[in-house]
Parts: structure tokens; C-alpha cells; sequence
């Protein structure tokens, strides 16, 4: 249902990956992920290693958070992330590069997995993994579904949808054993004996090398997707694999799945099998003018700003900079933003293409509708926004917006339905909690 066939613009594609140099100051968030922040257990003048805990999490939903470098704690205050939001983050002036002596550091693949399901699940909430996909929520809690809710399958979620980024599809073509690894470990921690691996048929390298692996791997198939944003939404891809709809209000869980990431699938198997945390990730770097495109294994905390300079700096023609891609990522006023758990990449959009072009009224003519892939109603949900019509927009479905942003980008009157919808929901959202008597 719905959704747009944007132009790719993989202009990174089949780059290697490589390490982007170490800052002289990270600033590590003590919040990455939907949920509660963590609670700091360091303090000023604290000597850190690579992958030491730093952040504890605070509650159910909330997620562990390591240092990425080796260093002395400078101090411990806000930071404003991606989205212009100030929070507390450990700023750490980076020496040598230590790690704990409990990460295997080798390249040696680990095939079998000795720890039981609940043993898994303990390593993942321990390691700070949160889905690497976008949406960051902490992965122990996802694959922890209530006792009355079965997993029939697993689905991983190898699409990457999202013009102009290829740092998942890179990883699966690095990576793959690994990777299959990594499935097999949640497999056994969800108790499933089924995967479906989904992957974008624009990426037949990756297609063929995990159709490969999948014959050495007990009960996991790969299944060629066609091109088609946001195919990577959970229940998009879930329709797409299994046929199966989940319903308004509804989690994966409650038609059998639980899906995850395939850089996420990653981050497990060096959790599991490496005892390493979750303290870098793979980002792509790119712009249709950028000197030097490419997709590197950053730190988290590292600044952007370093990472854009080793690969050219900032084209001189650039308008807008997003944190992400050009569909659902954020634009950012400033690179000295430091890389999160959820940062996965850098696009730098020339000026002639970032410039709004002037809105015009609604011609009602449903093209919002047609592409929307969740079936609803984008130019009545942005009108009830603007008259601050909450318990209309609420039952208009306006919790179940994936922002994938296909209405604003086929809207022919250039009407800015998202960021209506997006400010919409987020107040319907505070409206739903405090009725639940949850504090914000």
C-alpha cells in the first residue's frame, strides 16, 4: 500500500569501509534512544577505557551507555544532539586508545553461541544495544515480548530505503557472516526456528552474497524486495515478507514477528560473541558534490565535523546538512553535533535543492492519500493540525504516521504536510500520556 519511488542517488555504494580518525574530545550523549536517559556513573577527572560503562539505564526503557575512547573525564554536561535538543552528555579528553581487557579484539569469526536465551538477552541489555535503524529503541525490551504474545519468526530488515545511504548495505557486503551469526543468536533468544532476511532488489551483490550464506544456515531465506520507500518501515516490510498486517496501534509482535535492523544484527553478534559493546557504528557521508564520498566506523561522540573533513569538508554549494537521509533524516545547523547510536549519516544537499518552493492551496487531490503506505489522510490530518483539532487528529489515526514524509514529497501544491503531522502528533502523544496519567 502507498508509498514513492524517490531517485536513488547511492553515490557511496560498494566504498569500503573505513575508520574515521579518533577526535580530541568526544561527547558521548547519555541519551541515544527513545526511552529514559541513562544515569551517569563517572564523574570529573574519571580515567575511562574504550567500551567502559558510563551511563546506566534508568528504568525498563532505557539503554546502557559505553565510552568509545580512552581518556580523562573533562566534565559532564548538555550537549545539543541532532535533533536541537540539549542533553547531559560525558565530554572525554581522549588519550591513548585503551580498551577493556573483556573485548575480544580479534577478526576471528565465532560461530557458536553458549549462552541461553535469557543469558542473550542479558548480554544485549548490558552492551547499550538499541535498533540502528532509526527509531534507536532499546533492543533487550523488543525482544522481550509479553508472556501471552509468540514469536513465529524473525525479520531482518536489510532494505535500507532511504535515498543516498549505503552504510547497511556496505556492512552486509563486510560483514555477512557475521551478520548470519548475529540472526542465529536472536533466533535462539526469541525461541524462533524461522528468518527472513529482506532485501531491496537495488542491492544485488548483497542479495547473492546472503542468498549464498543462507544455504549454510539452518531456517534463514532471504527474500528479494521490490524498490519501493519506505519499504523499510517495520510493518511495511512485514506485509512485503509475510503478508501479514499489523493492526492501527498494534507492534510486530502481535502477528508473530519481531524484526530488527541488520546493523543492529551486527551489534549483537560482537555483543555476544565479542563482549563489546555498543560504542561505534557505521555512517555514510554524502552529496552530490562531496570531494570524497564514502561510509566509515565512527566513535560515538565524535564530532561530525571531524569526520566531514577527512572526507573533503563541506562542498562550497551546500544549502541544507542532514542528519540522516533526505526522507526522514533532520536538518542541523551545526556539525558539531556529535555522532549518536541513531546517527547514520551525513547528506549534504546543494542550494538549488534546498529551497522550499512556495505553498500553495490544497487541490484535493488525494495524491497524499495514495502514497501514504499507513492508509491515511495527510491533508485532513495537517488541516485539523493547524486548527488545533486534537481529539479529531487522535482518531484520525495520526499516532500511526511512520513520518516516512512520501505525502509532502508528492504533494504537487508543496504543501509541508509532515511537519504539520509531525507536530500533530507530538502533541497528541503528550495528550495520550498524561490520560495515562505518565508523567513527561
Amino acid at each position: 500500500m502507498g508509498g514513492i519511488h524517490p531517485k536513488e542517488h547511492k553515490l557511496s555504494a560498494g566504498i569500503r569501509i573505513q575508520n574515521a580518525d579518533l577526535p580530541i574530545q568526544a561527547i558521548i550523549p547519555l541519551i541515544h534512544y527513545l526511552g529514559a536517559s541513562s544515569t551517569a556513573v563517572i564523574a570529573k577527572g574519571d580515567h575511562v577505557k574504550v567500551g567502559q560503562l558510563i551511563g546506566k539505564a534508568n528504568g525498563y526503557v532505557s539503554a546502557n551507555v559505553h565510552s568509545s575512547v580512552s581518556g580523562i573525564v573533562n566534565r559532564i554536561e548538555g550537549a545539543l544532539d541532532a535533533s536541537g535538543n540539549e542533553v547531559l552528555s560525558v565530554y572525554i579528553d581522549v588519550k591513548e586508545d585503551e580498551w577493556l581487557e573483556t573485548i575480544d579484539k580479534s577478526t576471528d569469526i565465532k560461530r557458536e553461541c553458549i549462552l541461553s536465551p535469557s543469558e542473550i538477552i542479558k548480554r544485549i541489555s548490558e552492551s547499550g544495544i538499541v535498533g540502528l535503524g532509526g527509531a534507536t529503541f532499546p533492543t533487550h525490551v523488543k525482544l522481550s515480548p509479553p508472556p501471552d504474545k509468540k514469536a513465529e519468526v524473525l525479520i531482518i530488515n536489510a532494505v535500507e530505503c532511504e535515498p543516498y545511504l549505503t552504510c547497511d548495505h556496505q556492512l552486509m557486503l563486510e560483514k555477512g557472516e557475521e551478520i548470519f551469526v548475529g540472526i542465529t543468536i536472536l533466533m535462539k533468544g526469541v525461541g524462533v526456528n524461522r528468518a527472513v532476511i529482506g532485501i531491496e532488489n537495488n542491492k544485488k551483490d548483497a542479495i547473492a552474497l546472503f542468498q549464498k550464506l543462507a544455504k549454510t544456515f539452518e531456517g534463514i531465506t532471504v527474500v528479494p524486495l521490490k524498490v519501493q520507500y519506505p519499504q523499510g518501515g517495520e510493518k511495511q516490510l512485514i506485509d512485503a515478507v509475510l503478508g501479514r498486517q499489523v493492526p492501527s496501534g498494534a507492534l510486530p509482535i502481535e502477528v508473530g514477528a519481531i524484526v530488527q535492523n541488520v546493523a543492529t544484527t551486527f551489534a549483537i553478534y560482537e555483543a555476544v560473541q565479542k563482549n563489546k559493546p555498543l560504542f561505534e557504528r557505521i555512517i555514510t557521508i554524502t552529496g552530490k558534490s562531496m570531494s570524497r564520498h564514502g561510509n566509515y566506523r565512527a566513535r560515538l561522540g565524535t564530532p561530525l565535523t571531524n569526520i566531514v573533513e577527512q572526507a573533503g569538508g563541506v562542498p562550497p554549494d551546500t544549502g541544507k546538512i542532514v542528519a540522516g537521509g533526505p526522507m526522514m533524516g533532520r536538518a542541523i545547523s551545526s556539525l558539531e553535533v556529535a555522532v549518536a547510536k541513531g546517527t547514520s549519516g551525513v547528506l549534504f544537499i546543494q542550494t538549488l535543492e534546498s529551497s522550499r518552493k512556495k505553498m500553495q492551496n490544497c487541490m484535493r487531490c488525494t495524491q497524499c492519500m495514495v502514497v501514504c503506505p499507513m492508509g491515511l489522510e495527510p491533508f485532513l490530518l495537517m488541516s485539523q493540525t493547524e486548527r488545533s483539532m486534537w481529539a479529531e487528529t487522535e482518531e484520525n489515526r495520526i499516532m500511526d504516521c511512520i513520518e516516512c514524509g512520501c505525502c509532502s514529497f508528492a504533494c504537487p501544491s508543496n504543501r509541508p504536510l509532515l511537519d504539520h503531522i509531525r507536530f500533530g502528533k507530538m502533541t497528541v502523544g503528550k495528550i495520550v500520556r498524561n490520560r495515562h496519567g505518565k508523567k513527561e
